[in-house]
């Protein structure tokens, strides 16, 4: 396969870069990282005035209609610029899931907001520890309300609306799973939130009691589009964290040409050179697979399951791989809060456990491999 962006893409992604550098620089990312505020906002209104919000909404629907090639080189270049803001949560999982089985009455109610950035939305999947799973969903629906806890969930203190797994039978199938749009700002809907290693990536647990919900899809076919919200979130969450390892390779590429030691750049000894050249190979290895994952959602290709784990696997892994190796280029200085090189490394660990695990994915990846020899 050959595959690269088109020029029109490149584009974009080169505004996308421009508009991020000059709105959202470190100090707005370190606002709040310090707890100032909960997200930026006027960084999230700036990006629905460029549309990049509604990117790959279909016009009909207040959006762009442009499509998820767009979407992914936006996304790179919200990795690179740590954006503080609920871009992950809203637009990877919660504006697909309504693309994905939204009626055009919900659809029509909910994702003009998104476009618009009048309207922050997530998935509420989890209920604490462990991956994705149909068998750990306890969260029960009946009689058109749900109730139970889930936790974590992205963004959940911040969102208006969330996607809402919930048990809706007890044979201990997928068919179980179904899944509701719940109106967060309503009655019956506790929200709390929780400390993360990353605090411009926030999570809440969301304790629902007899608060109302309503489908989105048909009954028992949740798990299903869950698995394909995961797979699509997972390549566009991918090309996030490569644009966050190229950057955390850029911060140690500049700091060792510009460090002196003994006479020299840092750059130029051995030890050095190696670690950057480490970093460059994990960094370009993950944007092939990503390469890969974008041209399988583009085209909604039947490799997509296998693209989508094998750029989160390798993207999840590049990404902490520099950000970690930035820290250790910049030595002591690394290590302390007023260099960003933290930053990079707090949103790596988030956003590698954020889907699922690495080992979550590995294992989906492996099962699906086996799955398509075996046919």
């Amino acid at each position: 396969m050959n595959f690269d962006f088109s020029d029109e893409q490149k584009q974009m992604r080169d505004e996308a870069r421009k508009f991020l550098s000059e709105q959202c620089p470190p100090k707005a990312v370190r606002t709040v990282l310090d707890g100032k505020a909960a997200y930026d906002k006027a960084l999230w209104k700036g990006l629905a005035e460029m549309g990049f919000l509604g990117v790959a909404i279909p016009e009909q629907f207040g959006g762009a209609g442009a499509g998820h090639l767009e979407l992914c080189v936006i996304a790179e270049e919200m990795g690179r610029a740590l954006a503080p803001v609920p871009f992950s949560s809203t637009v990877y999982l919660a504006a697909e899931a309504l693309m994905l089985a939204g009626s055009d009455a919900q659809k029509q109610t909910w994702l003009p907001k998104i476009a618009a950035g009048e309207a922050i939305g997530t998935l509420a999947l989890f209920e604490g520890k462990g991956n994705p799973s149909p068998k750990a969903i306890k969260l029960a629906a009946s009689g058109g309300t749900l109730n139970g806890t889930k936790k974590p969930v992205p963004d959940g203190a911040i969102a208006d609306f969330a996607v809402v797994a919930a048990r809706t039978g007890s044979t201990g199938r997928d068919a179980d799973i179904s899944l509701f749009l719940v109106d967060l700002k309503g009655g019956g809907v506790e929200v709390k939130e929780l400390t993360s290693i990353d605090l411009t990536r926030g999570q809440a647990e969301i304790t629902f009691t007899n608060a109302k919900a309503e489908p989105l899809g048909a009954t028992g076919e949740g798990w299903g589009i869950i698995t394909q919200v995961l797979d699509r979130a997972a390549v566009l969450l991918a090309f996030e964290q490569v644009g966050g390892a190229d950057r955390a390779l850029e911060m140690g590429r500049d700091y060792a040409l510009d460090r002196i030691a003994f006479g020299r750049p840092i750059g130029s000894f051995q030890a050095v050179k190696h670690i950057l050249a480490d970093m460059y190979v994990s960094a370009t290895l993950a944007r092939s697979n990503c390469y890969y994952g974008a041209w399988a959602l583009s085209t909604n290709a039947a490799e997509l399951p296998e693209a989508a784990a094998a750029a989160r696997i390798s993207a999840t892994q590049a990404f902490q791989h520099c950000a970690k190796n930035n820290i250790q280029v910049h030595g002591g200085m690394g290590f302390t809060w007023e260099f960003d090189c933290h930053m990079y490394y707090r949103r790596a660990n988030a956003t590698a456990l954020g889907l699922g695990s690495l080992s979550y994915w590995e294992d989906a990846l492996i099962d699906r491999m086996r799955k398509k020899n075996a046919a």
